[in-house]
Order: structure tokens, then sequence, then C-alpha cells
């Protein structure tokens, strides 16, 4: 069932089994996302209970409570700077020395209870990486993978000259993983400016720095090259399956590195680290956000703190996880879909008349074998006011049912 759409359950394991999709799909078994102290992992793997501490708390997509939010001025606003990656104006030692200033250490600390004394206490539950990339208002801005933040009672930022900061969370979004954190400007001296990532090519040089493992090995520098662009991943996130958009590379990338920067000949950050592959055999795949997909989302979560999708309202599973007992009046051609298990009352769904049971094949033409395929194409085409055609099985019948898709930060 794909907890986007349903409440979640007291405890969430941040390892699930990710669909095969065409390409480098078909060679990865298992993807995982979600994982604190981790670049979240590809491959099949099982983590020792370290990483089990990620509990939602419910289905919203907003995952922590943001700063009271100001538009960000122009100066505020991530930009990007446009720089051929193929000039290498620095040498690989010049680059790391002037990024490694600009790179964080980020500890999630959450507050946990005694299973023997019943008494809480704040407990590290893991670490990431981050990159400081504006200073503004008094405020210094960093950039940081949202799985490395999130659940957090109180976020410390390491910086590079030993200091320690309590951070405040701007905002996070969990489907691309992104988040933006913020402390005190008295304690950042360096900032990183982000590059152009749609000129990247396979092959260009690249460097990434971060913290594997943990503040130990703070700011560790690593070299390679891309190793591909527009790759697509299916992640399985804190709040359901989604598809990112990557850059390949060989750069070596350790637990630890999540939210630390993929950085061109330039210097500039062309990518923020979130992904590798585990699988036994396997190595040299990691995989960063590009930094164009990148400060679209950062912008707007300086700017409201938090992403705002077009909202259905129903929880959903797909039909091989539904007991052939419920699929019996379904015709035998339809092999796909995504059952409704819950429509929220006072939702767009409900309004339109949409049901528990029926089972969704397409929206406005497009078909939906899963339930990730509805939240991408609603997210990737449609905007909140949007009128959606779906066509549905109910009771072994097509029904078309007509929503108008409502405001909402929660995943729909």
């Amino acid at each position: 069932m794909s907890d986007l759409y349903r409440p979640f359950e007291e405890e969430s394991k941040p390892v699930e089994q990710a669909r095969k999709a065409g390409g480098i799909k078909s060679f990865l078994s298992t993807i995982t996302a979600g994982v604190i102290g981790s670049a979240l992992t590809l491959g099949a793997v099982t983590y020792t209970d370290y990483f089990d501490f990620i509990k939602p708390q419910n289905d919203q997509q907003q995952t922590s409570t943001p700063a009271a939010a100001q538009a960000p001025t122009e100066e505020a606003a991530a930009n990007i700077v446009q720089t051929s990656t193929a000039d290498t104006a620095s040498s690989i030692a010049d680059i790391a020395e002037n990024a490694s200033k600009a790179i964080v250490g980020i500890v999630n600390i959450q507050e946990q209870t005694n299973p023997f004394s019943g008494e809480q206490g704040n407990q590290e539950s893991g670490s990431g990486s981050g990159v400081i990339f504006k200073k503004m208002d008094g405020s210094a801005y960093i950039v940081t993978n949202n799985h490395v933040i999130e659940g957090a009672s109180k976020v410390e930022v390491s910086l590079y000259d030993g200091q320690k900061a309590t951070a405040e969370v701007v905002g996070a979004d969990a489907l691309t993983d992104l988040a933006v954190i913020k402390i005190d400007e008295k304690y950042a001296s360096h900032t990183m400016e982000f590059g152009d990532s749609s000129k990247l090519r396979a092959g260009d040089q690249v460097i990434a720095i971060g913290n594997p493992l943990g503040l130990d090995l703070s700011r560790t520098v690593t070299q390679g090259i891309v190793s591909a662009v527009d790759r697509g991943i299916e992640v399985s996130t804190s709040v359901g399956e989604w598809e990112l958009n990557v850059i390949q590379t060989d750069a070596a990338i350790n637990p630890g590195n999540s939210g630390g920067a993929l950085i061109d000949g330039n210097g500039n950050v062309v990518g923020i680290n979130s992904l590798k592959i585990t699988e036994s055999g396997v190595e040299g795949l990691g995989f960063a956000i590009p930094s164009n997909d990148a400060v679209p989302i950062i912008n707007e979560l300086i700017e409201t703190g938090q992403i705002t999708r077009p909202y259905l309202g129903v929880n959903l599973a797909d039909l091989e996880e539904i007991p052939g007992a419920y699929l019996q009046s379904l015709p035998e051609d339809v092999q796909s879909g995504t059952m409704v298990t819950y429509v929220d009352p006072n939702s767009a769904a409900a309004k339109a008349g949409l049901k528990q049971q029926d089972v969704i094949v397409s929206i406005n033409g497009e078909n939906v074998d899963h339930s990730s395929d509805l939240r991408k194409y609603m997210y990737s085409n449609m905007k909140t006011g949007d009128k959606a055609e779906l066509k549905v099985y109910r009771e072994g019948k097509a029904v078309t049912i007509n929503v108008s898709l409502s405001s909402n930060s929660a995943s729909s």
C-alpha cells in the first residue's frame, strides 16, 4: 500500500522494494529512502535498528514545522551560475579547500523514550551533510536532504572550524528529498553557488564533499566523473514512492554524504548527493539531485516553508497488494490499476463521488498502472483547481469521475 495515500503505521521500515522500470531500473532490485545518517541507499539491504528511528506521524507531505516564512527577496533566492563545466579554472585541491568551508555536518537529534525507565530524552539519531548557499538578514541558509533532518526535534550543525550551532528548519519536501535549514549568520564564513547542471555531460569531472560515516570524517573529498545524466530512479520515501531525476557519478558517496555537494570543475554545486547502490558486487554508482531541479524547490521552501501540490484526498493500494477476493468483480482484461481504500470526507475526491474500492485505471486518458503513476501525472501536469477525469471500475463496471483538484500541502 502506498504510504503517500494512507495514514502511516506506528513504525515504518526505511527499506522498501521498488518496482523495476526500464533502463537502470531493470538492474536495481531495491531502493531505500529516508535513512538518516546515510546516503539514500539502493540495493538489497537489510539495516540494523540504528536506521529504524524514522516514524512518520501522518500523511502530510510536510514532515517538519517550517519557520514563519517570508517571500525571499532576489538576494535571498538561490540562483544558477551560468558557467561551462568544461572549463576548469582551479585545481581540485583549490576547489576542495574553498568549498569545504561551506560544507557542514548535520546531526539529527530526536526525543526518545527509554524503554526501561520510561524517561524521555534527546538522542542522536543519525547524521548527514549540508551546503551553505546563502547569507541574508542575519541568517545563513543550508540545503540538505529531507531524510537527513526528517523527524528531528533538534537539528545541530557542525561548521568547518569546529563550531556548532542549532539550526531552524525552514521547510522540507519528502518527495524530492530536499530541505532547507538556517543558522545564525555569524557561524558561516563561506557560501557556495549553484552551477548549471543542464550543461553536465557524461565524462565531466566532479568531486563530492561530505561527512561519510559521521562527523569524525567530516569534509571528506572524493573525485570522479559524471557517469550519466537524467537518470530516473524510483525511490520509496516516507510519504510514498516517487521517481527522482538524478545525476549518476562514480565519485565515492558513502553513508553520511547525504545532503553534501557534488561540485563541478568551476567549484559550483551541480548536485546534492542523495543515493547510492550497495548491492553486492556493485561499485561506483552514486546519485545526486541536479542543481537545476533543486533550486526551484529550495526557493519555494524559503518562500512558503512547504511545497504545495494538487490534492485528491484518497488512500490507495495497488492491485498486486489487494487480496484476490476483493478483485473478483473486475473484468479479466483489467490487470493493473490502484484501488481506493479510503476517501477523505472533506476532499475533492469525496465531492466528486469517488468511493472506497473504486479501482482507478487512468487519469485524463493516461494509464494508471500503480499509485505512483497517478501521483506523478498530477504533480507533473496539473495544478490546484484543475479538473481531472478519472476512469474507474466500480463493482465491475467502468465509470468516469470528474474531480476538481484542491490545494493541500499533503501528498494526495
